[in-house]
C-alpha cells in the first residue's frame, strides 16, 4: 500500500485554507503547489501546501 499524506492547500494571497488533498511523500518530496480557484479572492491563485493536523 502507498503511504499517502493528507495536506491542506492555502491561498497565497488571502491565506485561507480552501482545499484538502493527498499526496505520496516518497514520489513527490517537495511541497505541493497548484493553481486553484479561491472563493474568497474570487479568482484563480496559487495554493501552497501547509501542515495537516
Amino acid at each position: 500500500m502507498a503511504d499517502k499524506k493528507n495536506v491542506r492547500l492555502e491561498c497565497t494571497e488571502c491565506k485561507h485554507i480552501n482545499y484538502l488533498t493527498r499526496r505520496n511523500p516518497k514520489s513527490t518530496p517537495e511541497k505541493l503547489e497548484q493553481n486553484k480557484f479561491c472563493k474568497f479572492c474570487r479568482k484563480v491563485t496559487v495554493h501552497k501546501e501547509t501542515k495537516a493536523k
